[in-house]
């Protein structure tokens, strides 16, 4: 077993102040900004392309709405889709015209069309459709997506415990932050463990060298510079061989049939986030909280639409930003993405405010360090976060 890293974490993150200055620009991605991404705008007279369609009108005759028995998006129909033409209204004056509707069934009636058109606006925000017609199919995608690795329950195989594997993720954490590698590589990675843990029988000498070899795929399929084998050795103190690491990735892509998709909690977060028009320090504490989640074993039963969801209210809560009318009945629409699943949104803020309690103080710290810089606002020096379990009726000595 390698001594730098997984044994002693602090070597590693004294090597990652070292070569700060001096790694690569982070790639541009979703999950590397808060922010709107801008966006090219055709010149009068300039055609966007040959695939530009020549007619808005042609779509798809009928959609396929998410089932409800998923139990997470319920009572959309395509006829309720609000009108996209050029005199609705502003976005802002529709949100104040809800919010002064009497009678929360007229405000019901409504959300699912509104969870639509917002959703549309949000997708096209951040920069992830080109074509706004495609917007709410890939969106009910990403939710049935989720719903193909879900794990019955968040027991780890002898002899490995939730410690052990706490230790392991905070290693890749450092990892992934030594190569600058873009979030969504650190999600994936995390995902292909918790799936390798259940599927493929290691010893405790190999896990490290499961979790650099699940990171390495990962990198393969979300970024565009990759590591040499080597350098992944020497961050494990070359006690394992370049071959080892080879024979290591064969079998994980054998066990796991090549299938390496993940629809990750991250993009869940940012869209929910711009649908409920949530503050830029809103967003890093729940993408703190959010990342805090991945150091906890029993958070892997969870769908990453929860997850997020979970996050995002937590962070609202510790946070108490004064709400505004535009902003609570955009909030409104973003959380009924979750519709009759309030009780797991709950055990998980409980389990994302109890993290968050002793975050400073465990010895897997390489996610508090991350966030406690000026680039991300300092949310994890926030103080309101030693006592998150109180926001939610939980008390802090029982964290």
């Amino acid at each position: 077993m390698a001594k730098t890293g997984f044994c002693d974490s602090i070597p590693l993150l004294d090597l990652h102040k070292k070569v700060v200055e001096e790694r690569r620009a982070p790639l541009r991605a979703l999950a590397n900004a808060c922010g709107p991404k801008e966006r090219w705008q055709p010149q009068e007279g300039e055609s966007r392309g040959t695939y530009q369609k020549t007619e808005p009108e042609a779509r798809w005759a009928r959609r396929l709405p998410v089932s409800t028995d998923d139990g997470i998006i319920m009572g959309f129909h395509e006829d309720d889709s609000p009108s996209h033409s050029d005199g609705c209204m502003e976005e802002e004056a529709v949100l104040i015209y809800l919010h002064g509707l009497q009678g929360l069934y007229s405000l019901q009636a409504l959300v699912p069309g509104m969870l639509r058109h917002e959703t549309e606006l949000a997708m096209e925000t951040l920069g992830l459709i080109y074509d706004r017609s495609y917007a709410w199919d890939i969106f009910s995608d990403m939710m049935r997506s989720q719903l193909r690795f879900t794990f019955p329950n968040a027991d780890l195989p002898r002899p490995f415990t939730y410690t052990t594997r706490a230790i392991l993720v905070d290693w890749l954490i450092q990892v992934h932050e030594v190569f600058h590698f873009s979030e969504e590589t650190l999600y994936l990675s995390v995902h292909l463990l918790n799936r390798c843990l259940h599927q493929i029988k290691v010893n405790t000498a190999k896990l490290q060298l499961l979790g650099v070899v699940c990171l390495f795929l990962a990198a393969k399929k979300e970024e565009c510079l990759l590591p040499e084998v080597s350098e992944l050795c020497f961050l494990m103190e070359n006690g394992y061989s370049n071959r080892q690491l080879l024979r290591m990735e064969r079998r994980v892509l054998t066990e796991l049939k090549f299938e390496l998709s993940h629809c990750s909690p991250l993009h869940f977060l940012l869209l929910s986030a711009s649908i409920a028009h949530c503050s830029a320090k809103v967003v890093w504490m729940a993408r703190y909280l959010l990342e805090l989640s991945l150091l906890e074993g029993q958070c892997v039963v969870f769908l990453a639409a929860h997850l997020a969801g979970a996050a995002l209210c937590l962070a609202r809560r510790v946070l108490q930003e004064p709400p505004t009318p535009e902003g609570e009945t955009a909030w409104c629409v973003a959380s009924s993405i979750h519709v009759g699943s309030e009780t797991t949104l709950l055990r998980i803020m409980f389990i994302q405010a109890g993290a968050a309690a002793r975050a400073q103080s465990r010895d897997t710290r390489a996610t508090f360090l991350k966030y406690s810089t000026a680039g991300t606002m300092h949310v994890s020096s926030h103080p309101s976060l030693l006592s998150a379990p109180c926001l939610l009726g939980l008390p802090t000595a029982h964290t």
